[in-house]
């Protein structure tokens, strides 16, 4: 007999005072608010990938290559390249994929511990930066220049990056669930 209850698929996926994605801000200042929306987004993916380590290069269909572990790399170029390169104007060449191997992120995600550690700490080193450069700036009014997409603001990278987080975060959904069973928000 099973001690567990039945779960909806919308329940949250962390219980109740665990779940470190509910103390972001729902109302006040709009940068913070944005930030909060990020952070729970990247929570997320964390909390996604938590607890599966060695399966983490787990394929969902053949023939994708999306994985949890490439879903990380993915976000540590996309992060790396809005925030330093577009905004920021740094010389920062993505690192997991190239000109040469364009879905190396995903494509290269093998479940070797070093490989999973490097993606970690490249994805949490992308963050750090984001964050702190998001922090310093003086106004979301601040912007760069993208070869797609022109000129962008701080503010509209912000929004894109919540956009990108909640559309791979729904691919983490069916990832981890095709892994071991584990639904919710």
């Amino acid at each position: 007999m099973s001690t567990t209850s039945p779960r909806r698929r919308a329940a949250m996926f962390v219980g109740g005072d665990d779940d470190p994605r509910l103390g972001a801000p729902s109302t006040g200042e709009e940068r913070a608010m944005l930030t909060g929306f990020l952070r729970t987004q990247r929570t997320t993916l964390e909390l996604k990938c938590a607890g599966v380590e060695g399966k983490l290069d787990r394929r969902s269909v053949e023939p994708s290559t999306l994985s949890l572990l490439g879903l990380v790399r993915h976000l540590a170029d996309v992060e790396r390249r809005w925030f330093r390169q577009v905004l920021a104007g740094q010389d920062a060449p993505p690192r997991f994929s190239s000109s040469a191997e364009p879905d190396g992120d995903f494509d290269g995600a093998v479940s070797a511990p070093d490989l999973v550690t490097g993606a970690w700490q490249a994805w949490r080193g992308e963050v750090a930066f984001a964050d702190a450069f998001t922090g310093d700036a003086p106004h979301l009014d601040i912007a760069g220049q993208d070869a797609w997409r022109g000129t962008v603001s701080l503010r509209w990278v912000l929004i894109h990056m919540i956009e990108e987080y909640a559309r791979h975060n729904g691919h983490a959904d069916l990832l981890r669930e095709r892994i071991d069973g584990a639904i919710g928000v």
